[in-house]
């Protein structure tokens, strides 16, 4: 059976594959980063060696771009090919289900905060969107909300400098940098929370007023 604990070392030999392919390295790069993202496989490892291998700039659209193809690959499959699935993980989330009907017409405020929290599970709400009721157009256009913690995840790799040094603790000497994006973080999450819930409170209301 496959480890995955050996998915980081996995990543590591894929990265020092790309470093030397320029353009092609590129490519392949943005291919990973599809296939891992649909596999539910975290990013935190091919983020920060983006930005060893293609600098600040073109790491962070590297990534945003195999990320976006990615994320809107697993919401089509979420939605299209593996319904039963998703429900089945997310069946026993009762807020989740709560805020359905609502994220027809907040899909894209909803989607923007999660992206800008780190506490949501970006890998699985891909697929769990697909089986809501929030439009492709909002769930494409939401998920500019990752660029600020894309970015800043390149910038701590391209600090790094050595793919040997990467992983998700990775230690970084910014410490201000650091600590914008803890703030950033914080700020959505509370932002999110509160959003939410509030939804979550107002479909339940209406739910027992038709009742």
């Amino acid at each position: 059976m496959f480890e995955l604990n050996l998915v980081p070392e996995i990543l590591h030999n894929s990265l020092a594959g790309i470093q030397n392919l320029g353009l092609l390295g590129a490519i392949a790069f943005i291919l990973l980063y599809v296939v891992t993202t649909i596999a539910l496989v975290p990013g935190s490892i091919l983020t920060l060696g983006a930005g060893v291998i293609f600098g600040v700039i073109w790491g962070s659209f590297y990534v945003f771009l195999g990320a976006i193809c990615g994320e809107t690959l697993a919401f089509l499959i979420g939605r299209y090919l593996a319904r039963d699935w998703v429900y089945r993980k997310i069946q026993g989330n009762q807020q989740f289900l709560a805020i359905n009907k609502a994220l027809k017409q907040e899909g894209f405020k909803i989607i923007l905060l999660t992206r800008l929290s780190p506490i949501f599970p970006f890998s699985l709400l891909n697929y769990a969107f697909g089986v809501t009721g929030v439009s492709l157009r909002d769930y494409f256009l939401g998920s500019i909300g990752m660029i600020p913690m894309t970015i800043t995840y390149v910038y701590f790799g391209s600090v790094a400098g050595d793919l040997a040094t990467i992983g998700n603790n990775v230690a970084i000497a910014n410490e201000g940098l650091q600590w914008t994006i803890r703030i950033i973080g914080l700020i959505a999450t509370i932002a999110a929370t509160v959003y939410l819930t509030r939804i979550a409170r107002q479909a339940l209301e209406e739910s027992l007023t038709h009742n």
